[in-house]
C-alpha cells in the first residue's frame, strides 16, 4: 500500500478495510500511523534493521553497506518520524589507520557524506604513497 501520494507526496489514508473471509467492509478515514511518514526505501531499511534486531553490524552485512551509511539511513528514518537526530559522530582521529583500513575509512567517509569525491580521491592517492 502506498504511504505517499504519487502526485503531491503527501501522506495517504485508508478509506475501506474489507475482511477476506466474510466480505464485511468497514469504511472511515484511517491512517497507517508512523509508517505513513516513511518512504518505501525507508520501510525496506526498517524491515532489515528489525530483522537484524537493531544490530548495525548485521545490517551492514545484509545490505552490503558501510557503518556510516547504515547510521545515515537510520538517522533519515528517525528524522522522518519527527524525532531529533543526534549529532554526527566526531571526525576520525588525526592519526589515521594504515593500509587497507585507511582506504576503507576514506570510502566510509565518502559514503557518509563527510567528504566529497575530490577529497576522497586526494586522500586515496596520498594513502598509496
Amino acid at each position: 500500500m502506498p504511504t505517499r501520494c504519487p502526485v503531491c507526496g503527501e501522506g495517504t489514508h485508508v478509506e475501506r478495510v474489507r475482511c477476506g473471509a466474510c466480505d464485511t467492509a468497514v469504511e472511515g478515514r484511517f491512517t497507517t500511523g508512523w509508517v505513513q511518514g516513511l518512504s518505501p526505501e525507508q520501510l525496506a531499511f526498517v524491515r532489515v534493521f528489525l530483522s537484524c534486531r537493531g544490530k548495525i553490524k548485521d545490517v551492514e552485512q545484509v545490505l552490503g553497506l558501510s557503518y556510516p551509511t547504515v547510521v545515515s539511513r537510520l538517522d533519515a528514518v528517525v528524522a522522518a518520524l519527527g524525532e531529533d537526530v543526534p549529532p554526527a559522530a566526531p571526525p576520525p582521529p588525526s592519526h589515521p589507520p594504515r593500509g587497507g583500513q585507511r582506504r576503507a575509512q576514506i570510502l566510509d567517509d565518502l559514503a557518509a557524506g563527510l567528504i566529497d569525491a575530490d577529497e576522497a580521491a586526494r586522500r586515496l592517492k596520498k594513502a598509496q604513497e
